[in-house]
C-alpha cells in the first residue's frame, strides 16, 4: 500500500516543478562604466504568482541605473515575464558574471528560483603593460591655461529672491499702515500743488479776459479737486447740494453764489471785483480741506 502512494505521488511532484528562468547579457562584451543590459526571462503557468528583482537586489560586480519592465504575455496556456535591467561595472575583472533570481509565491510560502550566471567579458581600452614590467610611458605635460566660460548660479539667486520677497512681505505687513498713509499724503500733496496752479491760471486767465468761460472752468476744477479729496460725487452736485455737504460754509456759499451769477447770468464790469474774491474764498476753503485731510492722514 506503501509503495502504491508514493508511486502515485511522484508524477503530482513533477507536474508542479517549476520553470527556469533565464538572464542573459544583451552583448558579450563591455567597457569601464558603458551602459550594459541585462534582460530576465522567465516562462511559467498563468496561475502562477511571480516576483522579479528590484533596485534593492544584489547586483554585485555591475552598478544598478535603472530597469525596464514587461507586461505579462499569455499565449497558448503559457506566461511570459521579462524585465531589462540597465547596470554599468567598474571592476576591472576580464570575465564578469551576473545571476538574479526570480522568486515564486505560493499561498504563506516562498520558492526562490535561481538562473545560470550570465558572463560579460570587459573589453580594455588602455594597452596593457608587458609582462614582467618595464618602463611607464612619458607623460606629456601641458601647462596651458583654459578659458572656462562663467555659469549663471541659479541656486543662489533664486534663494536670493526668495529671501528679498521674504523680507519685502514682512516688511509690507509690519508696515503696510504707515506705508498706505504715506503714499496718499503723497498723493494728496501732489495733486493740491497741481490744483494750485491750474487754479491760479483760471483766475489770471479771467482778469485779462473777464469771460465767462474761465470762470466755469475754475468751478468745475474747483469741484473735481474736492471730489477727489473728499472721495464722492461732489462734481456732480449742485450748488445749493454742494452747500449743504459743507454745513453751509459762508465761504462756499458766498463764492459759489458769485460764480453761478456770472456763469448763469450776465457778467456786469462791477462784478469783476467780485469773482475775484470768489476765486480767493475757493481756494482758501480748499486749502482748509487739504490741511483737514493731510492731518487725518498722518
Amino acid at each position: 500500500m506503501t509503495c502504491f502512494l508514493v508511486f502515485l505521488a511522484l508524477p503530482l511532484l513533477a507536474q508542479t516543478t517549476p520553470d527556469v528562468p533565464q538572464g542573459r547579457f544583451r552583448r558579450p562584451s563591455t567597457r569601464v562604466g558603458e551602459p550594459l543590459d541585462y534582460e530576465l526571462r522567465f516562462e511559467h503557468a498563468p496561475e502562477l504568482e511571480v516576483i522579479f528583482p528590484d533596485s534593492t537586489a544584489a547586483f554585485g560586480p555591475f552598478e544598478y541605473v535603472s530597469k525596464t519592465f514587461y507586461p505579462t504575455r499569455t499565449r497558448r496556456g503559457r506566461s511570459l515575464d521579462r524585465a531589462v535591467y540597465h547596470l554599468r561595472t567598474f571592476q576591472l575583472d576580464s570575465v564578469q558574471t551576473l545571476a538574479l533570481p526570480v522568486l515564486l509565491l505560493r499561498g504563506a510560502d516562498t520558492l526562490l528560483l535561481p538562473t545560470a550566471p550570465a558572463r560579460v567579458r570587459l573589453r580594455r581600452v588602455a594597452p596593457a603593460r608587458p609582462f614582467g614590467g618595464g618602463e611607464l610611458p612619458a607623460l606629456r605635460q601641458n601647462l596651458t591655461l583654459r578659458t572656462v566660460e562663467p555659469v549663471f548660479n541659479y541656486p543662489y539667486w533664486l534663494a536670493g529672491t526668495a529671501l528679498l520677497a521674504a523680507l519685502l512681505g514682512l516688511g509690507a505687513a509690519l508696515f503696510h499702515q504707515r506705508l498706505r498713509r504715506r503714499y496718499r499724503a503723497y498723493r494728496l500733496r501732489k495733486n493740491h500743488g497741481y490744483f494750485l496752479a491750474q487754479f491760479a491760471r483760471h483766475a489770471e486767465r479771467f482778469e485779462l479776459s473777464r469771460s465767462t468761460a474761465n470762470v466755469e472752468r475754475a468751478v468745475a476744477l474747483w469741484k473735481n479737486y474736492l471730489a477727489s479729496i473728499e472721495d464722492s460725487a461732489l462734481n456732480s452736485f449742485t450748488t445749493r447740494e454742494i452747500v449743504s455737504y459743507f454745513d453751509n460754509d459762508n465761504d462756499v456759499r458766498r463764492a459759489l453764489g458769485t460764480t453761478d451769477k456770472v456763469i448763469y447770468g450776465n457778467l456786469l464790469s462791477e462784478e469783476a471785483t467780485e469773482v475775484d474774491k470768489a476765486f480767493q474764498r475757493l481756494r482758501n476753503f480748499a486749502e482748509r480741506r487739504y490741511e483737514r485731510m493731510m492731518e487725518g492722514g498722518e
